[in-house]
């Protein structure tokens, strides 16, 4: 369903009027399409005293063939530093100047369309004052639909309680500077753990990038990866060659998925109820693929899938799921039972047996679909947000298991996606859903659809645990 406020306000006479009362003016985002780089302007880098991240940053970032940015190397040592290092390899850098004559212009202010800081060397809470230093001057300079990278790191990896709590603070500063910066903009935190610091490409990668258009306010968590990252990666198709299989796969966000992972090269295989057989096989024909229709709770369909992926399965996205809403006085215990095995227990028994055959291949990836009601919870749903609670318990208690072998397991949790079943909503809870976020529109299937391919990448093997909330940075919830 289209967002008929949005259009209105971006309109010509539309926008006129709302300039004129007030009214929010939600900004079309960018989103990606196939062939277009990696992000369209200049990438700016900063950095704290101390940092480790640059080097590895200032490498991502050449092979990325992005436009750099450094300060004018006269404010600070850091500014040399930030310089020497991109010159040490090889590239060519724009300098920018924010206290220049005329860096307040309008011109001056269209000039960055990224910050990405190296926050990792700040190891007191006196030292927070380099993130003011570098952002105070910058961020009124990012364009519409810009990006804002801030690299720390995991309190774990910290040295002294000094620098902990540093590193923490990190996560009030971008969640703040997220819900500020507006024009369609997102702010993200990624924290990289010791030995990480070479496996930061594919998040730093999707976070500058319009993949992640209706991502924002987020913490990431890249750790060291048990087995080595498979070898040059094909950032245009990096799946090509790989088996997916996509559960609830016939329509809305599971049709989005098998769509965005066939493109990126997967062969899909989607997987949904035999009643939506005729739906499901339009959609596989159209990507190339295969369909299997099986409802996931079926006794029988866990060992199924085992004995049809023998042959190996490398991503496995656990989409499939419902609602059943009712407040729990009024909740029959079969409602309750219906939508727990549909939404939690089938993911438990088909994983095992997947598992339990080996059918899951070195380097494979697990993808759950959880929701923010399973962050925040929500009135009336409290089947459903134990189901998706239950699934962020799976993701965080199977994570250090799978990294063993070079699996991982991540879970995306929507917010508010315009779909089939928004499109139902009443007009009221719907706009609420619509603005209630640091973006002020809802997002898109293929939003939750990009963040799926990113931890589907076998470049993405450091990201393992984590759960990203694909909801504009929400304005409830963590």
């Amino acid at each position: 369903m289209s967002d008929r406020y949005a259009a209105l306000v971006n309109s010509r006479p539309g926008g006129a009027l709302a300039r004129r009362v007030g009214l929010p003016r939600p900004v079309v985002l960018e989103r990606h399409r196939p062939g277009d780089p990696v992000i369209r302007g200049r990438v700016l880098l900063g950095g704290a005293p101390g940092g480790h991240l640059l080097e590895p940053l200032v490498a991502v970032l050449g092979e990325a063939r992005c436009e750099l940015a450094v300060g004018p190397g006269a404010s600070s040592p850091e500014e040399e530093r930030v310089r020497a290092i991109v010159a040490g390899a090889g590239l060519d850098a724009t300098v920018f100047d924010g206290q220049a004559p005329g860096a307040s212009s309008p011109e001056g202010e269209r000039r960055l369309k990224a910050l990405v800081f190296d926050a990792s060397g700040i190891a007191d809470s006196a030292e927070l004052v380099a993130l003011h230093a570098f952002f105070h001057d910058t961020v009124r300079r990012v364009e519409r639909c810009g990006r804002v990278v801030v690299l720390g790191t995991p309190m774990r990896d910290c040295e002294s309680v000094r620098e902990r709590t540093a590193q923490r603070a990190l996560e009030g500063f971008t969640r703040s500077l997220g819900k500020e910066i507006g024009g369609g903009s997102t702010v993200q935190l990624v924290l990289v753990g010791a030995g990480a610091e070479d496996a930061i490409a594919s998040t730093l990668r999707f976070l500058l990038s319009p993949r992640s258009a209706y991502v924002s306010g987020q913490v990431i968590r890249i750790e060291r990866p048990a087995v080595a990252l498979p070898g040059p990666i094909d950032w245009e198709r990096p799946l090509d060659g790989r088996v997916a299989l996509v559960t609830g796969a016939s329509r809305g966000i599971g049709e989005a998925i098998a769509t965005t992972l066939a493109r990126d090269g997967a062969r899909v295989v989607g997987l949904d109820v035999p009643a939506l057989s005729s739906e499901l096989e339009a959609v596989a024909a159209r990507l190339g693929g295969e369909a299997i229709a099986l409802d996931v709770t079926a006794p029988e369909t866990p060992a199924a899938l085992a004995e049809r992926f023998a042959g190996g399965l490398d991503v496995v996205v656990h989409n499939a799921g419902v609602t059943r809403d009712r407040t729990l006085a009024k909740m029959p215990a079969e409602r309750w039972s219906e939508l727990m095995d549909i939404n939690l227990c089938s993911q438990e028994r088909i994983d095992e047996a997947l598992l339990a055959a080996g059918t899951v291949n070195e380097h494979g990836r697990i993808v759950c679909v959880s929701s923010m009601s399973g962050i925040a919870g929500n009135a009336g749903q409290t089947n459903y947000a134990t189901s998706k609670a239950g699934v962020i318990g799976r993701v965080q208690a199977l994570a250090p298991e799978l990294a063993g072998r070079g699996a991982t397991i991540n879970a995306v949790a929507p917010g508010f996606i315009e779909t089939q079943m928004t499109a139902r909503m009443p007009i009221a809870i719907r706009e609420a859903g619509r603005r209630m976020n640091s973006l002020a529109q809802g997002g898109l299937p293929i939003d939750v659809a990009e963040t799926i391919a990113w931890f589907a990448s076998p470049a993405s093997g450091a990201v393992n645990g984590n759960v990203v909330r694909v909801c504009g940075q929400n304005l409830l919830g963590a």
